[in-house]
């Protein structure tokens, strides 16, 4: 047990600790802002971990002294430093719990599915179609972490259009595995979901964004389900045609999306 005088030391150590502390000694250097999940370089220094993710997505050495981090980044694991989480939380809980309700609120805004969702803008994409990418510019490393970190695991993909950054359809791909590269770079594969058209268009942090609305099929009846009938059935025998036909574009293409899907029943 401890005797009266250790007892008092101790009750004492958050309050000397308060007073010998400012905010400002727990500011990320990067962001200006209090630390949050504040992680430590084998070089010393301490930043937020998404503040030295988006550093370390252009160049693999401390933003601060330069030192090369290589050897860090190809772990890739950024562990927190729990002593100062500790600090934090007993020095300033009011200020720390303010700094996660915003940050809460960066993913909120980020899991929003219509408003400012990211574009990929690269190549053509299809509901139900597996689309593999290797991502490895920093802008997309950055939106591929913010989709898994947000919990959505989707963004949108379009292709290049003159005049426009982009076309004015898409399609939402879904992440279903990602395995990084020791430096940096990854492979994502992704499946198409659902089909969109652009609202409007936006950037955030060099990537870009837009606003969409999901498309649907018109539902068809009578003689123009017969008409849909005659084009699918033709339009599945053109496509079989071309995998069965063995030339080096349709072995890629194989290789790439895998075999023809069986014919759905309900062609709507």
């Amino acid at each position: 047990p401890l005797d009266n005088e250790e007892t008092a030391a101790a009750n004492c150590t958050q309050p000397c600790l308060g007073e010998s502390l400012s905010i400002s000694d727990l500011e990320c250097s990067l962001c200006i802002r209090m630390f949050f999940e504040p992680v430590t370089t084998p070089c010393g220094h301490t930043f937020c971990k998404e503040c030295l993710e988006r550093c370390l997505d252009h160049r693999p050495n401390c933003p601060l002294c330069k030192q090369s981090l290589r050897e860090y980044l190809k772990a890739g694991r950024y562990s927190p430093t729990v002593l100062l989480q500790d600090i934090m939380l007993a020095t300033f809980p009011t200020q720390l719990a303010e700094r996660r309700e915003l940050h809460r609120a960066e993913m909120a805004e980020l899991s929003n599915l219509t408003k400012n969702i990211p574009i990929f803008v690269c190549t053509m994409s299809f509901p139900g179609i597996p689309c593999p990418l290797h991502v490895f510019e920093p802008r997309y490393r950055l939106m591929i972490r913010r989709c898994q970190e947000s919990g959505t695991r989707r963004f949108g993909m379009c292709i290049y259009e003159n005049g426009k950054s982009f076309a004015d359809y898409g399609c939402m791909l879904e992440i279903r595995q990602v395995e990084l590269l020791a430096d940096g770079r990854s492979l994502v594969d992704t499946i198409g979901r659902q089909r969109f058209r652009v609202l409007s268009r936006g950037h955030r942090d060099g990537y870009h964004t837009a606003d969409i609305e999901y498309l649907e099929d018109r539902k068809v009846s009578g003689e123009e389900l017969q008409e849909l009938q005659c084009l699918h059935e033709s339009t599945y025998r053109l496509a079989q045609r071309f995998c069965e036909h063995g030339d080096l574009t349709s072995r890629h293409i194989l290789m790439q999306h895998g075999p023809l899907p069986e014919k759905e029943e309900d062609i709507q």
